[in-house]
């Protein structure tokens, strides 16, 4: 190898020209999958802890999957805001075809047909104890009993036209019941992203104030998300996945995480997802309100981090921000 000063590394540096010539990752809007918050009533509805992120009604939301089809965003991610007298101790408005998720799912296929919907498959938008799944006497999440409510919820979600269920629950065994009923019901092309490596992470609080369950959690969710000290664990979750027949993985939260983000892509090569979570999103903004940082620059060079770490994609509440900036 050369060395200086037949060597300078900066040469390559020294134009705009150049340095997007040898770039070696490239962020685009097509990157990108935007969260969105679903609720019922006709009002926008602001979120005090996610700056910027409402939550919309069904004909609302129809409003930014069309935003998001402008801006070249490939798919939009549904949470709904269960209203509290249908959330319930066994979470049965979950499987319910005619539930919030599911109408605000057909809304967006009916006039939006080329917006990819991707679908929350866990319970705790629809539990009153703020739980992923059903919970014993003691209050420990049932494993078996949850994962059978869940592969009820992902058929009613297909059904309704959702192009990719990604349970988040991370229950054992789930994985394969979805993709063994998806099967037998006919919906062979309905994708599974799984949530394979979700850490039991500080970061979700604003989210849990957007789908309306911090509030009502008991206890944590210890039990069944892991513990942010392993890593080893992660590669088991995600092969487990994958031999259950999961399309696509998913690492959540993301920025924490890029070390495991690396260690699927490189274990597995399988298109890898993260998700920049609720926390991440909200220190950007008050890091950018409070003059810490430039906001678009922050926005861009952290999604760029998981670009560079090997996702193929990225859902964040940025990405209407990002495919903006991306497209000037």
């Amino acid at each position: 190898m050369s060395t200086y000063p037949a060597l300078r590394l900066r040469r390559t540096r020294v134009s705009p020209w150049s340095r997007a010539l040898h770039a070696e990752s490239v962020l685009t809007p097509a990157d990108l999958i935007w969260p969105l918050f679903v609720t019922e009533g006709a009002e926008e509805e602001p979120i005090a802890s996610l700056p910027g992120v409402s939550r919309w009604s069904v004909a609302q939301i129809v409003e930014r999957a069309r935003e998001a089809a402008v801006l070249g965003i490939p798919a939009v991610a549904l949470f709904p805001n269960t209203p509290e007298h249908l959330r319930t101790d066994d979470g049965r408005e979950a499987v319910n075809p005619d539930n919030l998720m599911c109408r605000a799912i057909r809304a967006i296929k009916d006039e939006v047909p080329g917006v990819g919907v991707l679908t929350d498959v866990a319970l705790d938008p629809y539990t009153a104890h703020g739980h992923d799944g059903l919970v014993d006497a003691a209050g420990y999440v049932l494993n078996d009993a949850t994962a059978d409510v869940l592969t009820e919820q992902a058929l009613v979600q297909a059904a309704a036209g959702a192009d990719i269920v990604a349970p988040s629950d991370m229950m054992d065994g789930r994985v394969g019941l979805i993709r063994a009923a998806l099967e037998a019901g006919g919906h062979h092309n309905v994708q599974i992203m799984a949530y394979a490596a979700k850490y039991a992470s500080a970061f979700y609080g604003p989210f849990r104030d957007a789908v309306g369950s911090r509030g009502r959690l008991k206890g944590d969710k210890k039990t069944y998300q892991m513990d942010p000290a392993n890593a080893e664990e992660a590669l088991r979750e995600v092969a487990a996945d994958l031999d259950e027949g999961a399309d696509s993985v998913m690492v959540k939260p993301g920025l924490a995480y890029l070390d495991i983000v690396r260690r699927v892509k490189e274990r597995f090569e399988v298109p890898v997802f993260a998700y920049q979570v609720s926390g991440e999103y909200a220190m950007i903004e008050h890091a950018a309100a409070a003059g810490a940082g430039d906001r678009d620059a922050l926005v861009l060079e952290t999604l760029m981090a998981f670009k560079r770490a090997g996702c193929s994609g990225v859902l964040t509440y940025h990405a209407a921000h990002a495919a903006r900036l991306l497209g000037a």
